[in-house]
Protein backbone atom coordinates (compact mmCIF):
# COMPACT_ATOMS: atom_id res chain seq x y z
CA UNK A 1 0.00 0.00 0.00
CA UNK A 2 1.13 3.39 -1.10
CA UNK A 3 -1.57 5.61 0.61
CA UNK A 4 -4.81 5.64 1.74
CA UNK A 5 -7.65 8.36 0.77
CA UNK A 6 -11.19 8.97 2.18
CA UNK A 7 -12.71 6.56 -0.65
CA UNK A 8 -9.74 3.87 -1.27
CA UNK A 9 -5.69 2.68 -0.94
CA UNK A 10 -3.52 3.37 -3.83
CA UNK A 11 -1.46 0.03 -4.37
CA UNK A 12 1.97 -0.91 -5.65
CA UNK A 13 1.54 -3.56 -8.16
CA UNK A 14 3.20 -6.30 -10.41
CA UNK A 15 1.42 -6.63 -13.84
CA UNK A 16 2.09 -10.42 -14.36
CA UNK A 17 1.97 -10.47 -18.32
CA UNK A 18 5.43 -8.40 -18.46
CA UNK A 19 6.92 -8.05 -14.99
CA UNK A 20 6.32 -3.84 -15.03
CA UNK A 21 5.30 -2.40 -11.52
CA UNK A 22 2.23 0.29 -11.91
CA UNK A 23 0.08 1.78 -9.15
CA UNK A 24 -3.39 0.79 -8.76
CA UNK A 25 -6.04 2.82 -7.18
CA UNK A 26 -8.69 1.10 -5.05
CA UNK A 27 -12.37 3.23 -4.84
CA UNK A 28 -14.52 1.30 -2.44
CA UNK A 29 -17.98 1.27 -4.17
CA UNK A 30 -19.61 0.62 -0.99
CA UNK A 31 -18.23 4.35 0.63
CA UNK A 32 -18.63 6.54 -2.88
CA UNK A 33 -21.75 8.28 -3.66
CA UNK A 34 -23.27 7.66 -6.82
CA UNK A 35 -22.04 11.35 -8.11
CA UNK A 36 -18.31 10.80 -7.09
CA UNK A 37 -18.51 7.62 -9.09
CA UNK A 38 -19.54 9.99 -12.05
CA UNK A 39 -16.46 12.09 -11.07
CA UNK A 40 -14.56 9.28 -10.98
CA UNK A 41 -15.72 8.25 -14.27
CA UNK A 42 -14.69 11.93 -15.86
CA UNK A 43 -11.36 11.42 -14.43
CA UNK A 44 -10.52 8.15 -15.85
CA UNK A 45 -12.13 9.93 -19.19
CA UNK A 46 -10.13 12.49 -19.07
CA UNK A 47 -6.76 10.63 -18.61
CA UNK A 48 -7.28 8.69 -21.51
CA UNK A 49 -6.61 11.03 -23.74
CA UNK A 50 -3.76 12.91 -21.89
CA UNK A 51 0.11 11.11 -23.07
CA UNK A 52 2.73 12.97 -22.00
CA UNK A 53 5.88 12.70 -20.15
CA UNK A 54 4.93 14.82 -17.53
CA UNK A 55 1.52 13.38 -16.98
CA UNK A 56 1.40 9.90 -15.14
CA UNK A 57 0.01 7.84 -17.70
CA UNK A 58 -3.31 5.72 -17.30
CA UNK A 59 -3.22 2.40 -18.29
CA UNK A 60 -6.92 1.06 -17.80
CA UNK A 61 -9.63 -0.01 -15.18
CA UNK A 62 -11.00 -3.17 -13.78
CA UNK A 63 -14.97 -2.73 -12.48
CA UNK A 64 -16.34 -5.41 -9.75
CA UNK A 65 -19.53 -5.05 -7.68
CA UNK A 66 -17.31 -3.88 -4.79
CA UNK A 67 -14.13 -2.04 -6.24
CA UNK A 68 -12.82 0.19 -9.46
CA UNK A 69 -9.78 -0.45 -9.96
CA UNK A 70 -7.76 2.17 -11.80
CA UNK A 71 -4.28 1.40 -13.40
CA UNK A 72 -1.89 3.94 -13.46
CA UNK A 73 1.83 4.45 -14.12
CA UNK A 74 4.20 3.55 -10.98
CA UNK A 75 6.28 6.35 -10.01
CA UNK A 76 8.70 5.17 -7.87
CA UNK A 77 10.34 8.09 -5.36
CA UNK A 78 6.69 8.68 -4.44
CA UNK A 79 5.49 12.95 -4.33
CA UNK A 80 6.82 16.13 -3.92
CA UNK A 81 5.35 16.51 -0.67
CA UNK A 82 6.92 13.20 1.27
CA UNK A 83 10.24 14.18 -0.66
CA UNK A 84 10.66 17.26 0.78
CA UNK A 85 9.11 15.83 3.99
CA UNK A 86 11.93 13.33 4.41
CA UNK A 87 14.91 15.18 2.47
CA UNK A 88 14.02 18.79 4.20
CA UNK A 89 14.01 22.20 2.09
CA UNK A 90 15.52 21.89 -1.82
CA UNK A 91 17.87 23.73 -3.25
CA UNK A 92 16.65 27.09 -5.87
CA UNK A 93 18.42 25.23 -8.99
CA UNK A 94 16.52 21.74 -7.55
CA UNK A 95 13.42 23.65 -7.57
CA UNK A 96 13.91 24.84 -11.04
CA UNK A 97 14.37 21.33 -12.54
CA UNK A 98 10.96 20.03 -10.83
CA UNK A 99 9.10 23.50 -11.83
CA UNK A 100 10.12 23.35 -15.26
CA UNK A 101 8.61 19.86 -15.70
CA UNK A 102 5.33 21.34 -13.98
CA UNK A 103 4.92 23.93 -16.32
CA UNK A 104 5.95 21.87 -19.35
CA UNK A 105 2.79 19.16 -18.16
CA UNK A 106 0.71 22.14 -16.91
CA UNK A 107 1.53 23.90 -20.71
CA UNK A 108 0.22 20.18 -22.50
CA UNK A 109 -2.92 20.25 -20.17
CA UNK A 110 -3.60 24.06 -20.91
CA UNK A 111 -3.00 23.24 -24.45
CA UNK A 112 -5.59 20.30 -24.24
CA UNK A 113 -8.42 22.95 -22.83
CA UNK A 114 -7.54 20.66 -19.00
CA UNK A 115 -7.37 22.73 -15.70
CA UNK A 116 -6.02 20.13 -13.23
CA UNK A 117 -7.46 23.25 -10.03
CA UNK A 118 -5.61 21.17 -7.55
CA UNK A 119 -1.46 21.87 -8.32
CA UNK A 120 0.09 20.64 -4.87
CA UNK A 121 3.32 18.76 -3.73
CA UNK A 122 1.44 15.65 -2.74
CA UNK A 123 0.05 15.81 -6.63
CA UNK A 124 3.10 15.65 -8.41
CA UNK A 125 5.43 12.49 -8.56
CA UNK A 126 8.38 11.75 -9.26
CA UNK A 127 10.69 8.87 -10.65
CA UNK A 128 13.89 7.53 -9.48
CA UNK A 129 15.59 9.37 -12.49
CA UNK A 130 14.14 12.96 -11.05
CA UNK A 131 11.54 13.12 -13.68
CA UNK A 132 8.19 14.99 -12.19
CA UNK A 133 4.52 13.77 -13.34
CA UNK A 134 1.28 15.65 -12.71
CA UNK A 135 -1.28 13.47 -11.01
CA UNK A 136 -4.38 13.27 -9.48
CA UNK A 137 -7.34 14.77 -12.16
CA UNK A 138 -9.95 13.85 -9.50
CA UNK A 139 -11.02 17.93 -9.67
CA UNK A 140 -9.55 18.89 -13.47
CA UNK A 141 -11.81 20.11 -15.55
CA UNK A 142 -12.42 21.13 -19.48
CA UNK A 143 -11.54 24.62 -19.75
CA UNK A 144 -14.81 26.55 -21.64
CA UNK A 145 -14.02 30.45 -20.28
CA UNK A 146 -14.96 30.51 -16.61
CA UNK A 147 -15.72 27.79 -14.54
CA UNK A 148 -18.76 29.34 -12.08
CA UNK A 149 -19.70 28.56 -9.03
CA UNK A 150 -17.76 26.00 -7.51
CA UNK A 151 -14.80 25.83 -5.35
CA UNK A 152 -12.71 22.76 -5.79
CA UNK A 153 -9.12 21.70 -4.80
CA UNK A 154 -7.01 22.02 -1.40
CA UNK A 155 -7.48 25.44 0.30
CA UNK A 156 -4.34 26.57 0.71
CA UNK A 157 -3.19 25.94 -2.49
CA UNK A 158 -6.19 27.86 -4.01
CA UNK A 159 -5.77 31.18 -6.08
CA UNK A 160 -8.00 33.97 -5.08
CA UNK A 161 -10.54 33.37 -8.21
CA UNK A 162 -11.53 30.04 -7.08
CA UNK A 163 -12.04 30.50 -3.39
CA UNK A 164 -14.23 34.28 -4.60
CA UNK A 165 -16.10 31.61 -6.99
CA UNK A 166 -15.36 33.84 -9.61
CA UNK A 167 -14.04 31.17 -11.53
CA UNK A 168 -11.63 29.00 -12.23
CA UNK A 169 -9.14 28.98 -15.53
CA UNK A 170 -6.15 28.22 -16.80
CA UNK A 171 -4.24 31.27 -14.87
CA UNK A 172 -5.66 29.44 -11.61
CA UNK A 173 -3.09 26.48 -11.97
CA UNK A 174 -0.21 29.04 -11.71
CA UNK A 175 -0.55 30.04 -8.26
CA UNK A 176 2.29 28.32 -6.04
CA UNK A 177 2.31 28.11 -2.01
CA UNK A 178 0.65 27.27 1.20
CA UNK A 179 -1.38 29.37 2.92
CA UNK A 180 -2.79 29.81 6.60
CA UNK A 181 -6.03 31.02 5.79
CA UNK A 182 -8.43 31.29 3.33
CA UNK A 183 -8.80 35.22 3.86
CA UNK A 184 -5.29 35.70 3.09
CA UNK A 185 -4.75 34.27 0.32
CA UNK A 186 -7.74 37.10 -0.94
CA UNK A 187 -7.16 40.18 1.01
CA UNK A 188 -3.41 40.15 1.05
CA UNK A 189 -1.24 41.61 -1.59
CA UNK A 190 0.48 38.29 -2.27
CA UNK A 191 1.74 35.08 -0.23
CA UNK A 192 5.01 35.69 1.57
CA UNK A 193 8.25 34.97 -0.47
CA UNK A 194 10.82 32.01 1.06
CA UNK A 195 13.45 33.97 2.96
CA UNK A 196 16.72 34.24 1.39
CA UNK A 197 14.88 33.69 -2.05
CA UNK A 198 17.45 35.09 -5.06
CA UNK A 199 15.75 38.03 -6.97
CA UNK A 200 15.38 35.66 -10.07
CA UNK A 201 12.88 33.33 -7.79
CA UNK A 202 11.57 36.28 -6.35
CA UNK A 203 10.39 37.70 -9.88
CA UNK A 204 8.97 34.38 -10.88
CA UNK A 205 6.89 34.14 -8.02
CA UNK A 206 5.62 37.18 -8.01
CA UNK A 207 4.68 36.78 -11.55
CA UNK A 208 2.65 33.63 -10.45
CA UNK A 209 0.77 35.62 -7.79
CA UNK A 210 -0.58 38.21 -9.64
CA UNK A 211 -3.91 38.61 -8.41
CA UNK A 212 -5.77 39.16 -11.46
CA UNK A 213 -6.21 35.87 -13.63
CA UNK A 214 -6.14 37.73 -16.68
CA UNK A 215 -2.81 39.39 -16.18
CA UNK A 216 -1.51 36.37 -14.43
CA UNK A 217 1.56 34.92 -16.55
CA UNK A 218 0.91 31.72 -18.37
CA UNK A 219 2.82 28.14 -18.44
CA UNK A 220 4.22 28.91 -21.86
CA UNK A 221 5.80 32.02 -20.76
CA UNK A 222 6.62 31.12 -17.27
CA UNK A 223 8.89 28.27 -19.38
CA UNK A 224 11.47 30.96 -20.77
CA UNK A 225 11.66 33.17 -17.71
CA UNK A 226 15.70 33.21 -17.27
CA UNK A 227 15.10 31.28 -13.82
CA UNK A 228 13.81 28.72 -15.69
CA UNK A 229 15.86 29.29 -18.62
CA UNK A 230 19.22 29.03 -16.74
CA UNK A 231 18.88 25.31 -15.09
CA UNK A 232 17.74 24.31 -18.62
CA UNK A 233 20.81 25.56 -20.10
CA UNK A 234 22.72 23.65 -17.77
CA UNK A 235 21.14 20.63 -18.49
CA UNK A 236 22.00 20.46 -21.90
CA UNK A 237 25.57 21.72 -21.80
CA UNK A 238 26.18 18.80 -19.34
CA UNK A 239 29.62 16.46 -20.42
CA UNK A 240 28.76 13.08 -20.53
CA UNK A 241 30.08 10.85 -17.69
CA UNK A 242 32.56 8.58 -18.23
CA UNK A 243 30.11 6.06 -17.46
CA UNK A 244 28.26 7.01 -20.20
CA UNK A 245 31.38 7.24 -22.45
CA UNK A 246 31.71 3.85 -22.27
CA UNK A 247 27.74 3.13 -22.54
CA UNK A 248 27.66 4.66 -25.82
CA UNK A 249 30.92 3.01 -27.08
CA UNK A 250 29.98 -0.42 -26.08
CA UNK A 251 26.48 0.23 -27.93
CA UNK A 252 28.67 1.30 -31.09
CA UNK A 253 30.63 -1.89 -30.76
CA UNK A 254 27.36 -4.26 -30.73
CA UNK A 255 26.32 -2.20 -33.70
CA UNK A 256 28.81 -2.30 -35.95
CA UNK A 257 28.89 -6.73 -35.30
CA UNK A 258 24.98 -7.02 -35.98
CA UNK A 259 25.90 -5.00 -39.46
CA UNK A 260 29.11 -6.91 -40.53
CA UNK A 261 28.98 -10.46 -41.80
CA UNK A 262 28.37 -13.88 -39.83
CA UNK A 263 32.39 -14.33 -41.16
CA UNK A 264 33.74 -11.31 -40.26
CA UNK A 265 32.12 -11.45 -36.79
CA UNK A 266 34.01 -14.62 -36.08
CA UNK A 267 37.11 -13.53 -37.29
CA UNK A 268 36.80 -10.49 -35.07
CA UNK A 269 36.42 -12.40 -32.11
CA UNK A 270 39.20 -14.69 -33.15
CA UNK A 271 41.30 -11.79 -33.48
CA UNK A 272 40.18 -10.48 -29.92
CA UNK A 273 40.54 -13.96 -28.14
CA UNK A 274 44.38 -13.74 -29.82
CA UNK A 275 45.31 -10.59 -28.74
CA UNK A 276 43.78 -11.29 -24.71
CA UNK A 277 46.25 -14.54 -24.62
CA UNK A 278 49.09 -12.57 -25.65
CA UNK A 279 48.25 -9.81 -23.29
CA UNK A 280 50.71 -9.98 -19.66
CA UNK A 281 48.37 -10.61 -16.40
CA UNK A 282 48.69 -7.42 -14.64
Amino acid sequence: CLGRGAFGSVYRALKWSTGETVAIKQVRLSDLPKSELNVIMQEIDLLKNLNHANIVKYQGFVKTADNLYIILEYCENGSLHSICKNFGKFPENLVSLYTSQVLQGLLFLHEQGVIHRDIKGANILTTKEGLVKLADFGVATKAQGLTEGSVVGTPYWMAPEVIELSGATTASDIWLAPMPALFRIVNDDHPPLPEGASPLVRDFLMQCFQKDPNLRVTAKKLLKHPWIMSTRKEEKTKKPTEYDQAVKSVQEWNEALKSSPPNAQASSRRSSARQKSRSPIP
